[in-house]
């Protein structure tokens, strides 16, 4: 049994790879080799990585896509897209060729507050409390105006402050709800800043508070932090064109294919088995764009799917109808994104990808992303209702398991030639390599 370490973080990186090679891994030799493979050659390109995270023994790299003819409220985009996932990319730019020349994506930006809390306790009179909360308001957002100064001067900053009473949820529970505008960046460290001067404020005038016992001047802080759901920082993205140019399939026919499309919807928006899945494929696109252009993908997630259950059940993020022989195809999505900040100046493949994207605004990324998620869900749609959903994603699956069975570049070529017109299933594809190694 390997026993624990001290002082892992001391180590050289070097040190950690020798360390977690002989103690962890079957090969050390392989495991070394592995690791230093994905080391970058550039010092201080690596080092730049290094000091991303704790602990970094090597780099984990994900392909970097590009999914073009995007076009956004009239202006033609190719949308950088970082994932693993076979399809996704492709779908994703089927689903842009398929709009340009319908009208393209139109766009709108509904909201953009952030949310930040300051979690307490108090035992006594809420009365007081509210009366406490009115008369220290004005306080809260002065003391923190050595945080906000240079927010404000861009126009962002604190925009309001309420007092919530959660007491009957959770005995003697209350919290400050606080909204900002934190521009085109993300907010974290900013808001967070803000709350904990907020919860030194709220404690310490507290406990000078006239009118409180003794017992009501010991506010206990809970905690001071952001909130990940985000549901006033909303965007909308649409797709919408007459029925009869819904004629990218010729197996079925258009007014078919636009009811199958809001029945497939429909569907997804009563039955939560359906809509995880159906919300997991619209996340590809989020996701990959997020990722790639150094955002935060587990908050987006953790606020997307959060709204996703806002009315009590889990249901679609997309819409779809059809009015007057018209098909309207449409998303709305709680996205918290910055352009600044964070990884958006640091990260090279990050700073590029914003270039790429024209260095969008944060409302602008924005909408970007809501696009991507749009277009992924029509795509993977469409399949469903038609070919079906293996079709297209295991033809784009052919190169992995090609890869796992270890064939060779000739091979590569013969299968990908033999699979234009064959189903690709796993074990089609272990046949048909067997096949082609004996005969060789």
């Amino acid at each position: 049994m390997t026993s624990p370490i001290e002082g892992f973080s001391k180590l050289t990186k070097n040190e950690k790879i020798e360390w977690i090679a002989e103690h962890y891994t079957d090969n050390s030799k392989t495991t070394k080799s592995i690791l230093k493979r994905y080391w970058n050659s550039e010092n201080k390109l690596q080092k730049l990585h290094d000091e991303f995270i704790e602990n970094t023994i090597t780099n984990f790299y994900l392909p970097l896509g590009i999914a073009p003819n995007f076009l956004i409220n009239d202006k033609l985009y190719a949308i950088p897209m970082a994932i693993e996932e076979s399809s996704v990319v492709a779908a994703a730019s089927k689903a842009a060729k398929f709009w340009l020349d319908r009208g393209g994506f139109k766009t709108k930006v509904l909201g953009t507050q952030k949310i930040g809390q300051v979690h307490f306790m108090y035992v006594g009179d809420t009365e007081k409390l509210i009366a406490f909360f009115k008369s220290v308001k004005s306080k809260l957002i002065s003391d923190a105006a050595h945080i906000t100064k240079n927010m404000e001067k861009r126009g962002g900053g604190i925009k309001e402050i309420t007092l919530r009473d959660k007491s009957n949820q959770l005995k003697n529970y209350f919290q400050l709800h606080c909204t900002f505008e934190t521009l085109d960046a993300m907010g974290a460290n900013f808001i967070n800043s803000c709350l904990e001067q907020f919860a030194k404020t709220f404690k310490k005038e507290a406990q000078i508070f006239a009118v409180f016992t003794e017992t009501e001047k010991d506010i206990e802080i809970v905690m001071s932090i952001l909130s990940n759901y985000v549901p006033n920082c909303l965007v909308r993205a649409e797709v919408s064109c007459p029925i009869h140019r819904l004629t990218a399939n010729a197996s079925i026919p258009a007014r078919e294919f636009a009811d199958k499309m809001v029945r497939a919807v429909n569907i997804a928006q009563i039955e939560p088995f359906r809509a995880v899945t159906h919300n997991k494929g619209i996340m590809n696109g989020i996701d990959a764009v997020v990722l790639a252009t150094g955002n935060d993908f587990r908050a987006i997630e953790a606020g997307v799917h959060a709204y996703a259950s806002k009315d009590g059940l889990y249901t679609s993020l997309s819409h779809a109808n059809i009015e007057n022989d018209i098909f309207k195809f449409w998303i709305e999505v709680p996205l918290a994104l910055g352009t600044v900040g964070g990884l958006t100046s640091l990260h090279p493949m990050v700073k590029l990808a914003l270039e790429i994207l024209h260095k969008p605004s944060a409302k602008e990324l924005m909408q970007i992303v809501a696009v991507a998620g749009l277009a992924q869900n029509f795509a993977a749609l469409s399949s469903l209702v038609t070919t079906g959903i293996q079709e297209g994603h295991m033809k784009m699956h052919l190169m992995n398991i090609l890869n796992q069975l270890g064939a060779t570049n000739e091979e590569k070529q013969v299968l990908k030639q033999y699979f234009k017109k064959n189903t690709v299933t796993h074990s089609a594809v272990v046949e048909a390599f067997e096949k082609l190694r004996k005969e060789q």
